[in-house]
């Protein structure tokens, strides 16, 4: 193989290297022997091309051994190896015309070993060439894996002051203020990756508003009450034999066993709060605040006692509000359809033959509520009609709808002899079926329907809301025949007494009524149907003198408090709208001992309830004081002394005992923006939790904050979805799909479960779209650590290329700066405000890949393919490559400051690296993003996209092969686009110009014509460019017909609307042997 001759770049020149004419009148470099000391490649790092030093010292390398031997080198070859005799001999003429020209010779190397160069010499030399580049150097390690990235963490924590930080922020000042309330985890067991999920996506928005200059208002509580943790303190002893105060100290106990671990969980995730100031529902404080709430509504006369059906949870022996309930879809029920005897025809329907022997038709699911009948309901505006079925001459009333179904389930034909509207029914009395003597009537109703059954419902206002509104309307009773232990008392008859009525209770009324003949059917019914959400068992619905609110006369308040509420996603405000317009009325009192006590005392004698604005304050100071542990502890005389007695007009001390129930937890937290927000204005700038708190804590909160105040206690609502398995399924022990937030953190106890750390964890979160279900497991995982990978590689990139740079002195000017450095800011500025439109809006997801798209378009793929040439061979205090490391370092600064609230830890340990600070700062104190407008300059952003546009035509005339080894002529017709060609290359030739580095070629030639002679084989294509001072932004269309579209705007270009025509002649370079 002939050796191989440098050509001359533009450094060369610089430098005054040899030059040497070969007989054809080719230019190269001389061998480096002949050069002066001083000119040393041992002494100098003034080399525009490392690899025209290694080939002027007289060796002689193909593109790939050198590439081997440093990878960087291998693009730098194919730049300078683009000459050959055909540029020389074309590159020298011009002619008129345009088009694009491309020889398809292309350029090719030899890949056996190195000629004249041994294993040895390659290995030796190594060191010696890796000094005439300036490569980059940094101690930030690229990845991060095992006990050695868990140690960093924890490290970055103490050393950057995780722990200071709120309070930090609380202590500046500033003006502006975001007060994100935290909705309290239950504090019942252990982390869960819920509780992850809702933590860190709070956090994000926290660090965000921290670095945005805001001061921070975010105080984390726990839900302390209630019966799940009283279940879990006494396990298996029950209540039996302990006495109230033996309960909550055994509740206490736990619950603050379950907060430490939960709390350390927090803080290890790197949840910014002070963790010193929490809140908790069981303390004195929060519990007096609770107790103003609650009398504050009952002085409205919102509170109230009655005696009404609630849920009532057999299994936990305590009434249920809505949140409490949990609907079992695949329940199964024994349904009936069973007559009523007509003993009374309605007085409108006498008239009517053959109607002697009929009996109305109903349909339950309950079975068990039929002994509890007062009525049979019908629609008023419905048809219906009396049947006679076809194999036995029975005759029932059912609604005309009805009739083919029932005809279908019976398996009989059901012949009509009779049609009536629904208010001919009026009148009309039934024998009750089970009890001797009992009559029923005809009722008209708005809740019956004919999606189901007969169209006549069986009416039991002990046992349904509905029922119980009947009853109200008609002044039915309502007895109660069903225990706390969900049994049947002597009420219901010897027969059911002590029978548990969703058991054998049930089987023994469907005896009953087979035996009396009232069984017309009986079928299994899967229907969906309320469970005790603690305990996982059916509820029933029994009349219980409770404590309640009257939601309905709120409803139009909190729905209009809404309408100024901002909803993320805006589909769960009809949710919360609809859960709110089905709750006529809140049970709030509760049958338990763990719990904030309902300050209320009865008279001995007549039950009469004690209650006003005197006795509420009074409780409410001694449980600030002592707890309301005092509620138990204290005598009755200092609960209730004589001077409250006085101002209530009541009797003596001795005339009352205290109230034994307690307040429902979700009047516990909802009451919490009175405890904890600013009595200034306690109003959140956000709430912040799961769908499921649609119908709880955010409702709960809107209803008691409505009632005092006539407003909402948020601006805004986030409601994120669960956390599910990879498979989308319900995280559950027995499928053994539980994901452990600790062991993703620190690792599984088997070996092969990684430790991922808490920024992979946040970084789960963040990815995930939080507003539907986020799917969790060993692939999501891997796709967050492998993301982060890939963010610390251009990390280290940014880095390594900073090394010895400090902005504070050695910055350029944005106006000194090359054009391609100014619009790489330009781009920064213009995803800094991407990015923060994203976090405001809490959605973290949009901010990666808003991120991940700036990473690898605008940096990976553009601007760091085109500047190493001047980052690694330039002289170290260039302009140039001064100009490159200042762009970098506010590309560092900002990508670090936007993953900031996403990944604090990795954040910090950049910061910790990164030049421009003094030591000891953390980059949580000192801002957000710092871009500035004058890095939009007028005509910047038109130059570099439309060399970009041109740029994208010619690369994409040569697929698949390297820029570097063609010379470009760009023949722009003249005018405005010419003009923006010139500000990045001035000379109408060069190897080192702006241009040239952007389009990555051996040399640009900018012309307004084409040169004249073209080989018969050239391939000739046109395309044009339109500038519209008025109209969008540079698409890159390619070549050849393609038509780029730019803007210009500025006041120093005042052009109409222009088009230009564009010519590329790409000359492919030839290699010579």
């Amino acid at each position: 193989m002939e050796r191989w001759r440098p050509p001359v770049t533009a450094a060369c020149q610089k430098m005054r290297l040899p030059v040497t004419v070969d007989p054809a009148g080719f230019p190269y470099l001389s061998s480096l022997e002949t050069l002066p000391q001083k000119h040393s490649i041992a002494r100098s790092r003034n080399y525009n091309n490392t690899t025209s030093a290694k080939q002027a010292a007289g060796l002689s390398f193909c593109a790939r051994c050198l590439a081997a031997e440093l990878p960087h080198l291998s693009m730098l070859l194919c730049r300078v190896s683009a000459v050959s005799r055909t540029l020389a001999r074309w590159g020298r003429r011009s002619q008129q015309g345009g088009g694009l020209l491309l020889l398809p010779r292309a350029l090719s190397f030899s890949c056996g070993r190195c000629h004249g160069v041994g294993s040895g010499e390659a290995s030796s030399g190594q060191a010696l060439y890796r000094d005439t580049v300036l490569l980059p150097r940094t101690e930030f390690p690229m990845k991060l894996t095992g006990q050695k990235l868990l140690d960093r963490e924890l490290e970055i924590q103490k050393v950057c002051g995780f722990a200071d930080l709120y309070s930090w922020q609380r202590e500046r000042k500033s003006k502006k203020e975001f007060c994100l309330h935290d909705g309290p985890p239950y504090a019942n067991g252990d982390p869960h990756v819920g509780h992850a999920l809702n933590k860190i996506l709070k956090d994000i928005r926290n660090r965000f508003e921290v670095l945005r200059g805001r001061q921070v208002h975010y105080i984390p509580g726990w839900d302390c009450h209630g019966l799940p943790i009283e279940l879990k303190a006494l396990g298996e002893l029950g209540t039996g034999g302990l006495s109230p105060l033996q309960i909550r100290q055994k509740a206490r106990a736990f619950a603050e066993g379950a907060i430490a671990r939960q709390k350390a969980a927090f803080q290890r995730w790197g949840v910014m709060a002070d963790w010193d100031q929490c809140y908790y529902t069981y303390d004195g404080a929060y519990e007096a605040a609770q107790l103003k709430v609650f009398q504050e509504m009952h002085g409205k006369g919102l509170i109230y006692q009655d005696y009404k059906p609630v849920f009532w949870s057999p299994s936990s022996r305590t009434a249920l509000a809505e949140a409490e309930l949990e609907y079992n879809p695949e329940h199964v029920s024994r349904a009936i359809y069973a007559t009523f005897p007509l003993i009374t025809l309605p007085p409108e329907i006498t008239s009517e033959e053959g109607l002697e022997g009929a009996s109305v038709l109903v349909w339950t699911t309950q079975p068990w509520t039929i002994p509890a009948n007062q009525a049979v309901c019908y629609m008023p505006n419905a048809q219906y009609s009396l049947v006679k079925r076809a194999d036995n001459s029975q005759l029932l009333l059912v609604a005309t709808e009805r009739m083919g179904s029932m005809a279908a389930l019976l398996g009989t034909e059901l012949e009509s002899v009779g049609t009536f509207t629904g208010s001919q029914l009026e009148g009309g009395i039934c024998k009750h079926p089970t009890i001797p003597d009992k009559e029923v009537p005809l009722l008209p109703a708005n809740h019956v329907t004919m999606a189901k059954g007969t169209g006549l419902v069986h009416t039991a206002p002990a046992h349904g809301m509905d029922d119980y509104s009947v009853a109200s309307q008609f002044k039915l009773s309502v007895e109660c025949m069903v225990d706390e232990d969900g049994k049947f008392t002597e009420l219901a008859g010897p027969e059911l007494q002590n029978l548990s009525v969703m058991s054998e209770g049930t089987d023994k009324v469907i005896s009953m009524l087979k035996e009396c003949g009232a069984l017309v059917k009986e079928e299994q019914c899967v229907h969906s149907y309320p469970y005790d959400w603690r305990t996982k068992q059916p509820v029933v619905i029994r009349p219980s003198k409770q404590w309640f609110i009257n939601t309905a006369s709120l409803k139009d308040k909190a729905t209009e408090a809404l309408q100024k509420v901002r909803v993320l996603p805006e589909s769960a405000r009809s949710s919360l709208l609809a859960m709110l317009d089905r709750r006529t009325y809140w049970c709030i009192s509760r049958q338990r001992s763990w719990g904030v006590p309902i300050p209320v005392f009865y008279h001995r004698e007549t039950a009469e309830a004690l209650i006003n604005k005197h006795t509420v304050s009074h409780i409410a100071d001694l449980f600030k004081e002592k707890g309301s542990d005092c509620w138990w502890e204290l005598p009755i005389e200092t609960l209730l002394p004589a001077e409250v007695l006085k101002k209530s007009k009541a009797g003596p001390v001795t005339d009352y005992v205290r109230g034994e129930d307690v307040l429902d937890i979700w009047f516990d937290s909802g009451a919490s923006w009175a405890a904890v927000l600013k009595e200034s204005d306690p109003r959140a700038d956000a709430y912040v939790e799961g769908k499921d708190q649609l119908g709880g804590w955010f409702q709960s909160s809107l209803l008691t904050s409505v009632a005092v105040r006539n407003k909402a206690p948020y601006k805004s609502l986030v409601v994120h979805g669960f956390a599910v398995s990879e498979k989308g399924e319900k995280m559950s022990k027995s499928l053994g799909n539980v994901v452990d937030p600790d062991e993703v953190i620190s690792g599984g106890k088997d070996a092969s479960a990684p430790g991922y750390g808490a920024d992979v964890l946040r970084w789960w979160v963040a990815e995930s779209n939080v507003f539907s279900e986020v799917q969790i497991g060993p692939t999501a995982l891997n796709s967050a650590r492998d993301s982060i990978n890939k963010l610390r590689n251009t990390l280290k990139f940014l880095l390594g290329n900073l090394q010895g740079f400090d902005p504070r002195v050695q910055a350029v000017d944005p106006k000194e700066m090359h054009y391609i450095d100014q619009y790489m800011l330009h781009l920064l500025r213009e995803y800094s405000i991407k990015v923060t439109d994203a976090y405001s809006e809490f959605d973290a997801g949009r901010a990666i890949r808003v991120l991940q798209a700036f990473i690898n378009r605008d940096l990976s793929s553009f601007y760091f393919s085109i500047i190493k040439d001047r980052l690694y061979c330039e002289p170290e205090d260039s302009l140039g490559r001064r100009s490159c490391q200042t762009a970098l370092e506010e590309i560092l600064d900002g990508v670090t400051r936007s993953i900031a609230p996403i990944l604090p830890h990795l954040a910090e340990e950049v910061y910790l690296h990164a030049p421009g600070h003094d030591e000891g700062e953390t980059l949580f104190k000192s801002g957000w993003i710092k871009s500035s407008s004058v890095w939009r300059r007028p005509g910047l952003e038109e130059a570099v996209e439309g060399a970009c546009a041109i740029r994208d035509s010619f690369l994409s005339s040569i697929p698949g092969k390297n820029a570097a080894q063609y010379d470009l002529t760009i023949a722009i017709e003249p005018g405005l686009l010419f003009e923006l060609m010139e500000s990045l290359q001035e000379e109408p030739t060069s190897t080192s110009s702006q241009l040239a580095e952007l389009m990555m070629v051996a040399r640009v030639n900018l012309t307004s014509k084409l040169p004249r002679d073209l080989p018969p084989d050239a391939i000739l294509s046109h395309g044009t460019f339109l500038i519209n001072l008025e109209v969008g932004r540079l698409p890159v269309p390619a070549l050849p017909g393609a038509r780029l579209t730019g803007s210009v705007t500025g006041q120093t270009l005042r052009h109409h609307d222009d088009q230009h025509t564009i010519t590329l002649a790409v000359f492919c370079l030839a290699a010579f042997r």
